[in-house]
């Protein structure tokens, strides 16, 4: 695969950046995902559009699989241990271990998309681990089994956000190429799935089909659904993988806070309040070093690519001096 498959787009107007990751962060505060139909609502709603010519992308064919190739298994992977992960962690821990998806997105970033960070990136990025471990300080049961699925799903997550970037840049997918054919590939071991745990049968035999306002109610559910995943694939394009995850982690820390005052579930502690703070803190200090800063040709989000640019030269050199 070329260099240029993966090739980030040049110069997105801040606005765009700032717009989409809000988006995204709106999406995800009024959806809960699941999974098998909201991936039926994307399939016939990219499909529908591609019909009308609203969106293009590249009909299916053999090149597809491997074009998409490994973002469904990322996403199984991902959505497997995320269900496994929560049933024994408790609020406070699955807070603090998920915010190490940010971590290991930015080391995804820098080795398969060859991506470098200023140091106050990385600064505010270590500011909300570190106010994760500073929350979950006061609850720090173990659980051997919880801990390992959590940080597979962190593993699975960060890795999905970075082949999700990847796969923007080649050529004939495109953000809807992404969504329609992720979706078409999982839809049927996700229906399977659903079949296998029970929660197929339920929904059929479910009562309330016949009523007028659950099916309102079911569709909306579908279509933002749809939505949700659009603006993670949006995010991502006008951003990077690392913004969409920090983006996300500051979206449970406002929910978080939005804990403290509705809902009653929340145990309020001054260390776990303390930790949010500083979680948050580096959060919007991430926010504003990257949606303030002025775009520039070939620096990506503020970060230096002389290098890249300077093996480069240094090979079309090389090739001139052999004759090539």
């Amino acid at each position: 695969m070329s260099a240029n498959t993966c090739q980030e787009p040049v110069d997105q107007p801040a606005l765009l950046k700032l717009l989409s990751a809000v988006f995204y962060a709106g999406s995800s505060l009024l959806i809960t995902v699941d999974a098998p139909r909201h991936m039926i609502t994307t399939l016939v709603v990219l499909y529908a559009a591609k019909r009308s010519k609203t969106v293009q992308f590249q009909d299916f064919d053999r090149s597809i699989l491997l074009k998409i190739f490994p973002l469904p298994l990322l996403y199984v992977g991902n959505h497997i241990t995320g269900l496994a992960s929560t049933k024994k962690l408790s609020l406070p821990m699955f807070t603090v271990l998920r915010k190490f998806t940010i971590l290991m997105t930015m080391i995804l970033e820098a080795y398969i998309l060859k991506k470098t960070f200023p140091k106050r990136l990385i600064y505010s990025v270590v500011t909300m681990v570190l106010g994760a471990l500073v929350a979950a300080s006061s609850d720090l049961a173990f659980d051997l089994e919880a801990y390992t699925f959590i940080l597979l799903n962190d593993a699975f997550t960060a890795a999905n956000g970075v082949y999700t970037k990847k796969k923007l840049g080649i050529e004939g997918l495109g953000k809807y190429g992404v969504l329609f054919y992720n979706a078409l590939i999982i839809v049927i071991p996700t229906i399977l799935a659903s079949a296998y745990t029970g929660d197929l049968h339920k929904a059929v035999t479910f009562e309330d089909w016949v009523e007028a306002t659950f099916i309102i109610c079911f569709l909306m559910s579908c279509f933002m659904g749809f939505v949700l995943m659009y603006s993670i694939v949006l995010c991502s394009y006008y951003n990077s993988a690392l913004t969409t995850t920090v983006v996300g982690a500051i979206k449970n820390v406002a929910v978080a806070y939005i804990g403290i005052f509705v809902g009653g579930d929340y145990l309020f502690s001054w260390t776990n309040f303390l930790g949010l703070g500083i979680c948050m803190s580096g959060g919007l200090v991430y926010s504003y070093l990257i949606f303030s800063s002025k775009p520039s040709t070939g620096n990506k989000e503020g970060a230096p690519e002389l290098r890249i640019h300077i093996a480069e030269d240094s090979i079309k050199k090389s090739s001139y001096l052999n004759g090539q």
